[in-house]
């Protein structure tokens, strides 16, 4: 079978070179050029669907999507309730952190009951019985390819036609059309465009796995995170049991979720109560500690924030924020300084939140700087006491959204105190939990002191 002719495409200017060089002879750019399928005559991809027509939107007839629960409560939470038949995820996460055996473990309750095909491009057939029955999986129903070449493995989905399909991962697969080795730019996009349209035209749920750069984003071009349907990340150390599983992007349901699981010996095992793991256990109140109520999507979370404050040695004192943005943490500290009188410019300021979570939304600002005061001053915050809420940089408290929320997760918890954004207070008493609004950051470190 003769090859299909390639030539070289610049991915700033368009322009085209029938061989690489380090430079666009069109736009001068360096490092641009990247392997393209020379158009022919012969169209290379298939429509979507049968006929494309102009349609009102308002006549076209929507349903919603039907379910595929994985058997993982945590991941089906993540999706949105499940897979979507046709739909496309795309899991990237660092080396050893779980991916395979997450999808393993889905597929092999799955086959149960659905046709299913989980092909390994970087594990023999070998490798994955062993770990099937390592995790005592039920194995007997799943069929397994381990295959790279795309022409092959969409022959084997035609055959069998699994209702899903599980490609580990797509930075292995290759297709005979393009020169280039696996996982070059070229390769991963080509493979990623015909797997999905596959899934789409077939209704099959494709999950694909995906590497990671040292920056922690998927390897590949940018174009195949907005191929796929849902893009989920897998988070976590690898020294540590607790992963976290986020979506970035969702076409079917909501975004920043989170899945927690614990890796066990006989894989990984969601957590139902999250909370447990991101706080601390102090024999007695400690300084520097505060327990904020994050929302992570759908799921209130409660997360140990601690503040450590020393003394600096050096003219520039250190600023350093694991879990949190460290560029709002001097933002705090200056807002810290005009609003509230306490100065740490010769201190060095170290927080961190506990449990390896990532906190990006603003509601951890009164926690953290509830934690810097109490390292500063060695004096405990009170015992069951939990708080959120912003910081603008006038020293107002602003709120926060599902507060009530918030509130009664903490409450659940068996905390007793919260202080609170006035905006936030709850209309009705919460049982066993006693609320102090603040409009101000002034007011909230009186509070402190006070108690």
């Amino acid at each position: 079978m003769a090859k299909t002719k390639t030539i070289y495409s610049c991915t700033e200017c368009g322009g085209q070179s029938p061989k690489w060089q380090g430079q666009c002879p069109a736009c001068n750019a360096w490092n641009t050029l990247v392997e393209t399928i020379a158009e022919s005559a012969k169209p290379r991809y298939q429509a979507l669907a049968a006929s494309s027509q102009v349609q009102m939107l308002g006549e076209v007839e929507g349903a919603e999507a039907s379910r595929i629960p994985t058997t993982l409560g945590e991941l089906d939470r993540v999706l949105g309730g499940g897979l979507v038949a046709g739909g496309v995820v795309l899991i990237g996460g660092d080396p050893g952190i779980g991916k395979s055996t997450l999808l393993l473990q889905a597929l092999a309750v799955l086959s149960q009951s659905l046709p299913t095909l989980y092909v390994s491009g970087e594990e023999s057939a070998q490798q994955l019985a062993l770990r099937a029955r390592r995790l005592q999986l039920p194995e007997a129903h799943l069929p397994v390819l381990p295959e790279i070449r795309l022409e092959a493995i969409l022959g084997h989905l035609a055959s069998i036609k699994p209702a899903i399909a599980v490609i580990d991962s797509i930075q292995t697969v290759y297709s005979e059309t393009l020169t280039s080795a696996p996982g070059s730019v070229a390769q991963v996009r080509e493979c990623a465009a015909q797997l999905t349209r596959y899934a789409k035209q077939r209704g099959c749920a494709i999950l694909l796995v995906g590497h990671v750069t040292k920056e922690g984003a998927i390897a590949g071009p940018r174009v195949l995170e907005h191929i796929v349907d849902t893009v989920l990340y897998f988070e976590g150390d690898t020294g540590s049991s607790f992963r976290l599983v986020r979506a970035i992007k969702n076409r079917f349901g909501a975004v920043n979720e989170i899945g927690v699981f614990a890796m066990t010996e006989k894989g990984l095992k969601g957590v139902s109560n999250p909370s447990a793991i991101f706080l601390s256990h102090h024999g007695a109140p400690v300084p520097g500690s505060c327990v904020l109520v994050t929302q992570e999507g759908t799921r209130p979370l409660l997360v140990e924030i601690q503040a450590l404050v020393d003394s600096s040695q050096s003219p520039n004192p250190r600023r350093l924020s694991v879990g949190l943005e460290q560029n709002r943490l001097a933002m705090l500290l200056a807002v810290l300084h005009r609003h509230a009188g306490i100065s740490c410019s010769d201190q060095d300021v170290f927080v961190n939140a506990v449990g390896g979570v990532k906190i990006s939304e603003p509601a951890a600002d009164l926690a953290v700087l509830a934690a810097i005061v109490s390292s500063l001053r060695s004096q405990p915050l009170p015992d069951k006491l939990v708080m959120f809420g912003e910081v603008g940089l006038a020293g107002e408290i602003r709120p926060v959204q599902r507060g009530q929320e918030r509130l009664k997760e903490a409450a659940k918890l068996g905390f007793t105190q919260a202080i609170v954004p006035a905006a936030n207070q709850p209309k009705q008493k919460i049982p066993g939990m006693e609320i102090h609004p603040v409009h101000r950051l002034d007011e909230a470190i009186r509070f402190f002191r006070e108690s």
